[in-house]
């Protein structure tokens, strides 16, 4: 077993969250684990099919960096580890529940699945089955963004692009000629690395001459942060700070999120060649139970109305394999719909 790395510590103030807020991240990294045990429930139903990555475990990063950016109007691209991603944009549960069903109803028409949820009224990117196979369209979005604003002369076009991939995506070819022009060309977009230790089978530290993926960043001028990926506040912050510097046209930051998956890679993996002193290490600073204990510790919110949140999530997910059931299958004869832009 390779030993850990210590945590990057963060102390957050009682101030820089407000009830509010702290009730809307606990609510949705409630959804995001909620919604993620249902669909193991249905897949082992043989209610869905394919290959489905679940995210448990991984929530505060989804939760701190999409819900620091503005909600349908910024843009996120995902990976084949994308349900809470596409939660956390604004994809309604239903939506993402049809589509992992296959039905027309889904946000993908039920063409995607599980690893291609797409919204366009929500700016969620896609999801993409290849490893890094999204850093080059979440680069191409940014630079458009960037091109309207100085070339067309469009004040309105400061989106930022948050684009999400694990650590074994960093060894990839278009992880390193898509941080080049983002730095050259200093593009709006926030390079988010949810490393969880694990690249399917491959652990991170066997498979790179840089465990610290952050440091990657010097190389092409520009910023890197590590951050604890198992507390949403930290997260949160790191990537409000990014986000500040790129709406303010000063270029793009990787965010490493240190972090990991309380379930093997997908549904089909035993999950037999982590260490189980590991697991127990992680499982241990489970983010939801981290920000509850905090939200209470802080007065901002009491166990009751956290209960009711789950409550109340519950019964969101619960409704969405209702939708999804019922809903239609698509039509065979629309087989070929949906391949051109011009089908929409």
């Amino acid at each position: 077993m390779v030993a850990e790395r210590i945590l990057p510590t963060f102390q957050p103030q009682s101030t820089e969250v407000t009830r509010e807020e702290g009730l809307m991240l606990y609510e949705d990294l409630t959804l995001g684990r909620l919604f993620e045990d249902k669909c193991a429930e249905m897949y082992y139903r043989g209610k869905m099919f394919g290959f489905v990555h679940l995210y448990n475990g991984q929530e505060a990063v989804s939760t701190g960096v999409i819900k620091a950016l503005r909600q349908g109007e910024d843009y996120v691209a995902s990976t084949y580890r994308d349900h809470v991603h596409a939660l956390s944009a604004g994809v309604p549960p239903r939506e993402v529940m049809a589509e992992l069903f296959g039905k027309e109803t889904g946000c993908s028409k039920g063409r995607g699945g599980s690893m291609h949820l797409f919204s366009a009224p929500h700016n969620l990117l896609g999801g993409y089955a290849f490893v890094a196979e999204g850093i080059p369209v979440a680069t191409g979005v940014a630079f458009q963004t960037k091109y309207r604003r100085e070339a067309l002369g469009d004040e309105s076009s400061d989106q930022v692009t948050a684009c999400f991939f694990g650590d074994g995506a960093t060894n990839n070819g278009q992880f390193f000629e898509c941080l080049n022009m983002a730095a050259l060309w200093n593009l709006p977009i926030l390079f988010v690395v949810e490393n969880n230790k694990w690249a399917i089978g491959m652990a991170h530290d066997r498979a790179t001459s840089q465990p610290e993926i952050y440091k990657k960043a010097s190389a092409f001028g520009m910023e890197g942060v590590e951050v604890d990926g198992m507390d949403v506040l930290a997260v949160r912050d790191a990537a409000k700070e990014a986000i500040k510097r790129a709406r303010a046209g000063e270029g793009p930051t990787i965010i490493e999120a240190l972090t990991y998956r309380f379930r093997g890679h997908s549904l089909a993996d035993p999950d037999e060649l982590r260490p189980p002193e590991e697991k127990d290490t992680w499982m241990a600073r489970d983010p939801i139970k981290r920000l509850a204990a905090y939200l209470v510790e802080q007065n901002l919110a009491t166990q009751q109305e956290l209960s009711d949140i789950e409550e109340k999530v519950q019964k969101q997910v619960d409704d969405s394999v209702e939708y999804a059931e019922s809903s239609p299958e698509p039509s065979p004869e629309d087989l070929r719909r949906y391949i051109f832009a011009e089908d929409e």
